[in-house]
């Protein structure tokens, strides 16, 4: 009881920041392990790359459908936190069980559920810091950043334990996190009200996501970003089994994706907090993310060394971060404030759902046929979104 009471009296006494940045420790910390790792644990059940790229993408594709409808089950709670912890429960359920149950079918299903929580969680959470942010002042990406870090560590730390663990730690893992995500939704995340009053009606739920739906500035601008963010599929899904084949090792493959969530990181932490008092505005940024894509997948379509890894992912704080900053700040500006959830929502259902999963779908023929000329795809995808990007210029102004 005096232990229990200790924590609650720790809990309380953490600001939203801290708890926010609690948040995104644990949702970065179970996806710094599942993008990397999660093909080699395919792998080692017998998967084909073709078979591991449907089963990526499954749950991608499903969030065209999944996505706005658990936006608009979201919104029918009194606070935030309540819909948060029950997608932690059911992430966990769904990682949890593809690992104990055998059979591709079977595996797939329970994949597609814990995917489709895991997903649907980062857009709820950016919601909330959004709010807690303007109101008690701090910056977003400071709380974000600090699921950068867990990236980091993550990476690091499973890239070591997999050199003598067997790979079934991948999926363990995971499956804690979203047992911690949910016991963070009941007991730590503040519990801001989703609107001022009552919970909107199902029906003006569902009206605010087709108002945002016809508005094409609205959908250019979450095009645009999405195409950019869906290029990292096949690096998402692929360049950990590239990699080994090149001879690199787990541990290195490790750090290489930490170093580019640590650039990453600097980017939000430095960077983001002197755009923002400057004025510069996510147009700029969304640019420059594009561009920078377009460099580095046509670099990696040449399988290069080592020693040139290290600075193509050093470009990850621009084709990542920087995109994703744009995003949520184009999409915040956009979206009226009582479909925040649903703009926030309907972005990520493009990026991390539609677009990357046609684009992870396309990933494992390609990985299967080409190697690393598939990243070449990715190339040409992220030219689609600087394009994009450029048209919503010209309709801004």
């Amino acid at each position: 009881m005096a232990d229990r009471s200790v924590a609650v009296c720790y809990f309380a006494a953490m600001n939203a920041a801290a708890r926010m940045g609690l948040q995104y420790v644990l949702l970065f910390g179970a996806s710094g392990v599942s993008l990397p790792f999660a093909s080699l644990w395919f792998r080692a059940h017998g998967l084909s790359g073709a078979q591991i790229g449907v089963l990526l993408a499954a749950p991608m594709l499903g969030r065209v459908v999944t996505g706005p409808l658990l936006a608009v089950w979201a919104d029918g709670f009194r606070t935030r936190r309540a819909p948060i912890a029950l997608l932690g429960l059911m992430m966990a359920l769904g990682y949890g069980g593809a690992g104990l149950i055998d059979g591709f079918f079977a595996k797939a299903v329970l994949w597609f559920i814990g995917a489709t929580a895991a997903a649907a969680l980062i857009p709820l959470s950016d919601v909330l810091t959004l709010r807690l942010a303007a109101r008690e002042g701090f910056t977003f990406a400071l709380p974000r950043g600090c699921g950068s870090v867990a990236f980091v560590v993550v990476n690091v730390g499973m890239g070591a334990v997999l050199l003598g663990a067997p790979v079934d730690a991948i999926v363990i893992w995971i499956t804690l996190m979203g047992l911690a995500i949910a016991a963070a939704g009941a007991f730590i995340l503040p519990a801001e009200p989703v609107g001022e009053g009552a919970p909107l009606r199902k029906r003006d739920r569902f009206q605010g996501l087709g108002l945002l739906l016809r508005d094409p500035v609205f959908m250019t601008a979450i095009f645009a970003v999405g195409a950019v963010q869906a290029a990292h599929a096949f690096q998402y899904g692929f360049s950990a089994l590239l990699w080994k084949a090149q001879g690199i090792s787990e541990a290195v493959t490790g750090q290489l994706w930490a170093f580019g969530v640590v650039v990453e990181v600097g980017l939000m932490w430095l960077f983001e907090p002197w755009r923002r008092r400057v004025g510069i505005g996510p147009f700029p940024l969304l640019l420059v993310g594009a561009a920078a894509a377009v460099v580095r997948w046509t670099a990696m379509a040449f399988a290069p060394p080592l020693w040139l890894l290290w600075p193509l992912q050093a470009l990850h704080a621009l084709t990542f971060a920087a995109t994703f900053l744009a995003g949520v700040q184009l999409v915040e500006t956009m979206a009226p404030r009582d479909s925040q959830t649903a703009a926030q929502t309907l972005s990520s259902v493009l990026s991390a759902g539609l677009l990357i999963g046609l684009a992870t779908a396309a990933s494992g023929p390609l990985y299967d046929r080409f190697g690393a000329g598939g990243y070449v795809a990715m190339a040409g995808l992220s030219a689609v979104g600087l394009l994009a990007a450029l048209t919503l210029r010209r309709r801004l102004a």
